[in-house]
């Protein structure tokens, strides 16, 4: 049976729009949420592109760095004492900087650096890649509920002279707020306890 003509440009028409609803709106949607997610990440590198940290706190100034060797430990510290660090308070760290993202931007004169403690951070981040790339993380006191920590990352003025300024997990400041025994790699008791002796029963004589 021949189909009508107009019954045949509704039918190309419908398929038409129905292609433009999947591609748009159902497809589409699906990669203008993966370009948000992306825009709203931190950084782009990988943990495996880290080669050292510099974090600075008011307490402290740890510099820490991969481990050339293969085992562990996987990072070393090298100031304000040598030895070997903990890996797991490293990389809990390294993969805060790798995933974490920002809540939000605001863009802000840089004169309002103040009104964030961004000017006086509680904390400094400095990451060198195995590139020789450098970035930096500057972390500012909480927002006004405390669900959030103000941010720089890799600051640079506008050339409006505004700066952005982010919102980022308080986590941060839970990886960084760290006693240098903290970062040390956990000391293995079990290695120095004596070897564990069972005395020989004494002989009994006979009558």
């Amino acid at each position: 049976m021949k189909l009508p003509k107009t019954t045949l440009i509704l039918i190309l028409l419908t398929l038409g729009l129905g292609s433009f609803v999947y591609f748009y709106e159902i497809r589409g949607a699906t990669v203008r949420e993966e370009i948000k997610e992306q825009k709203q990440q931190i950084f782009s590198f990988a943990e495996d592109d880290v080669q050292s940290l510099t974090v600075k706190t008011k307490k402290l100034t740890l510099n820490l760095e991969r481990s050339p060797e293969s085992s562990n430990p996987k990072w070393v510290i090298k100031s304000p004492i040598s030895g070997p660090a903990n890996d797991a308070i490293v990389s809990y760290l390294t993969d805060l900087l790798v995933k974490g993202n920002s809540d939000r931007t605001l863009l802000t004169p840089a004169k309002e650096l103040g009104e964030f403690a961004l000017d006086q951070p509680q904390a400094t981040i400095n990451i060198t890649l195995k590139n020789r790339q450098s970035h930096q993380l500057i972390l500012g006191k909480s927002n006004f509920n405390g669900r959030f920590l103000y941010a720089q990352a890799d600051p640079a003025s506008k050339p409006d002279g505004n700066i952005n300024v982010l919102l980022v997990s308080t986590d941060f400041a839970n990886a960084v707020n760290r006693e240098l025994s903290e970062w040390k790699q956990p000391v293995d008791n079990s290695q120095k306890l004596p070897p564990l002796t069972i005395p020989k029963p004494t002989p009994t004589n006979s009558k």
